[in-house]
C-alpha cells in the first residue's frame, strides 16, 4: 500500500442502534449525515483515500454506501471490503443480502479474512482492518461488545479514534 492513509470503521448492527432497522428515522439520518461529514473530513483534512468497511449491517453498511458516494467528488477514493467469512451474508433477509452483494460489486478492494465462519472471524477482520489504518471512525456509546473490543484494541495500537455515540448523535475525539 503507498502513502495514503486508510481509516477503518466500526460500530453496530440495527438491532443495537436506538432506531433498529428504520433507516427513514430522522435520527439514522442523522447519524448518516454525521458520518458523511466525517468521512469528507478524513478525506479533506488527513489526506485518507483508502477506507475499510467490515460490511455487517448496519454502520458497516451505511459507512461503505457513503464512501462510493464520495468517489464522485474524490476520485482518489477507494472502499475496501472486509468480509470475516464466505458466508457473512447467507442468513440475512433478502433485501439485506442484495445490498451487501451490490456494495461487494462496487468496492476496489474485496478482502475475504477465512472461508469458514469461526466464533473469533468478526474480531480477526476487526483487528485486520485496525491493523490496516491510521484511523477509525467508531459508532459506539459504552455498551460492551464487538465495538468496544475495537475500540480499546485500536487504542492500545495508538490508532487516530474518533467515536460517533449513536444515541446521543455526539463526537468524541481520542487521536493518539
Amino acid at each position: 500500500m503507498s502513502n495514503n492513509k486508510t481509516c477503518c470503521f466500526t460500530g453496530y448492527r440495527p438491532q443495537k442502534l436506538p432506531f433498529g432497522f428504520d433507516e427513514d428515522d430522522i435520527r439514522c439520518k442523522m447519524l448518516k449525515q454525521i458520518l458523511r461529514k466525517d468521512i469528507i473530513h478524513m478525506i479533506e483534512d488527513f489526506g485518507v483515500t483508502h477506507f475499510i468497511s467490515g460490511m455487517a449491517l448496519g454502520v458497516d453498511t451505511f459507512a461503505a454506501e457513503i464512501v462510493l458516494e464520495m468517489k464522485a467528488k474524490y476520485p482518489q477514493v477507494q472502499l475496501e471490503c472486509a468480509i470475516p467469512h464466505e458466508t457473512q451474508s447467507k442468513h440475512w433477509p433478502e433485501l439485506s443480502r442484495n445490498r451487501f452483494f451490490d456494495l461487494v460489486s462496487r468496492c476496489d478492494t474485496e478482502t475475504l479474512l477465512q472461508t469458514q465462519y469461526t466464533t473469533d472471524c468478526h474480531q480477526r477482520r476487526n483487528r485486520y482492518m485496525v491493523d490496516q489504518s491510521d484511523y477509525v471512525i467508531a459508532v459506539w456509546d459504552g455498551q460492551a461488545g464487538g465495538t468496544e473490543s475495537t475500540v480499546r484494541y485500536a487504542r492500545k495500537c495508538k490508532k487516530n479514534v474518533l467515536v460517533i455515540n449513536p444515541r446521543e448523535l455526539t463526537k468524541t475525539k481520542a487521536y493518539a
